[in-house]
C-alpha cells in the first residue's frame, strides 16, 4: 500500500494562468465593467484580459486591503482559499475564481455559499497553469480539474459547459 509522507509535500501557489484559460471564458466576461484581476502574480493575467479587450484593474496591491473594480476575475492562491472567499463575499461583487473542482465538496465552501447565487463553468479540459519559475525538468502537466466558480454572474444556466 502507498503511504503519503507530508514531510515531502509541500503547497506552492506560483502556478501562473495561461492566456487561453480567460479565451475560453470572453465571451461570458462582461465587456462594459472593470474587471479586478485581484491576485498579481507574475502579472502575466491581468495583460491577457487587458488583450482580450477588458477594462483590466491588475497591480500587485493586498487583496485583503483593497476593493477595485465592478468585477473579480482571477485564480487565487489555492493555499489561502479558506481567508479568500470570505473577503470575496464580504465584498459581495460579481467574481469569477479558477479554482479546483473539489472546493464544492469542502466544508467552508458549503456553508459560506449555501444560500447564494453560485454557477459553475466547467472547461472542455484541464487547464494547465504555468509553473514559475519554469522547470525545464517538470512536464507542467496540472494534475487536478479546475471550474470557474461564479458568483452573482446572472448567467442563463447555472452550470456551463465548455466546447
Amino acid at each position: 500500500m502507498a503511504s503519503f509522507s507530508s514531510k515531502t509535500f509541500h503547497i506552492y501557489d506560483d502556478y501562473m494562468t495561461p492566456k487561453s484559460a480567460w479565451e475560453n471564458i470572453q465571451h461570458l466576461l462582461p465587456k462594459d465593467k472593470v474587471i479586478w484581476e485581484a491576485f498579481y502574480g507574475n502579472g502575466d493575467s491581468g495583460s491577457y484580459l487587458k488583450e482580450l479587450g477588458f477594462n483590466t484593474i491588475h497591480e500587485p496591491i493586498d487583496f485583503f486591503q483593497n476593493d477595485k473594480g465592478d468585477i473579480i476575475v482571477s485564480n487565487p492562491p489555492f493555499s489561502l482559499l479558506k481567508d479568500i472567499l470570505p473577503r470575496l463575499k464580504f465584498l459581495n461583487k460579481p467574481f469569477v475564481m479558477i479554482m479546483p473542482s473539489s472546493k464544492i465538496n469542502t466544508v467552508y465552501f458549503r456553508e459560506l455559499f449555501k444560500n447564494e447565487n453560485i454557477q459553475l463553468i466547467i472547461p472542455r479540459k484541464r487547464i494547465q497553469f504555468i509553473k514559475v519559475p519554469f522547470d525545464p525538468d517538470n512536464k507542467q502537466q496540472c494534475n487536478f480539474d479546475c471550474f470557474y466558480y461564479c458568483f452573482n454572474m446572472n448567467f442563463e444556466r447555472d452550470i456551463i459547459w465548455l466546447e
